[in-house]
């Protein structure tokens, strides 16, 4: 499951436990809620760190979950179901009217790696811990939202085509490197130590969450369009 703790401006969005945080309907329902609560006790100037407990950030679907259906027709229609749910997941974070940063402390695979990277700052830890995207090794087709994800994230075409037709177990220095991660850190508490500082320089700008939210959809115009998220003009009245 998950938690959400507000300090000063900074909500910490935590996947507690030290499983796999795997992502199924009831962590999907649990993380969409904390989201929900951070939007509405949002102010002028807040942010939002998601982190995790354990050896991995996140490893993905449930595909056990979606396993215990009982035949391969009810699993499939399960890990579709996931799939139209984590969507929303995804535009929550694109829209929300803050800052946000993904202290990726452990492994981040799959829907794992995406939700990641739908955080506006991605840190990691080097000494542990790789991203990866396992669709290929298990023989699985991306949504098209998944894909819009990787490419309005990953700039360079080289990176995505490591990470989508080669399956790269990408560890933290070389993410740094191909544009996926902004900085890599020794350990968990340096990522999470790392995150928080940054979290406290963006706070102290002050910004309108709704301006910020806005401008963030416009930066990634597929996203938004796929995710199905309307554009509207904002002013910060106050400073005109």
């Amino acid at each position: 499951m998950c938690t959400l703790e507000k300090r000063g401006n900074i909500f910490f969005l935590t996947l507690t436990g030290d499983n796999e945080h795997r992502l199924n309907p009831t962590l999907i329902g649990s993380l969409r809620s904390a989201l929900r609560e951070a939007r509405e006790q949002s102010t002028r100037g807040s942010a939002l760190i998601t982190t995790a407990h354990g050896k991995f950030f996140s490893n993905g679907f449930d595909l056990a979950w979606a396993q215990s259906g009982g035949s391969p027709s009810a699993a499939r229609d399960r890990l579709h179901h996931m799939v139209v749910l984590f969507r929303p997941l995804v535009a929550d974070l694109i829209s929300l009217p803050m800052p946000t940063i993904a202290a990726v402390t452990g492994h981040a695979a799959a829907a794992g790696m995406l939700l990641a990277m739908s955080h506006d700052y991605v840190l990691m830890r080097s000494d542990r811990g790789v991203l990866y995207m396992s669709e290929l090794d298990i023989g699985m087709t991306l949504p098209e939202n998944a894909m819009a994800v990787v490419r309005s994230k990953v700039g360079s075409a080289a990176a995505r085509r490591d990470l989508l037709l080669k399956a790269s177990k990408v560890r933290a220095a070389e993410a740094v490197a191909m544009g996926i991660v902004d900085s890599a850190h020794d350990s968990a508490e340096g990522v999470v130590e790392a995150a928080v500082r940054l979290g406290k320089e963006l706070t102290k700008r002050k910004w309108d969450g709704e301006v910020y939210g806005e401008i963030r959809k416009s930066l990634y115009p597929e996203l938004r369009g796929i995710l199905g998220l309307a554009d509207k003009v904002v002013t910060a009245s106050s400073k005109l």
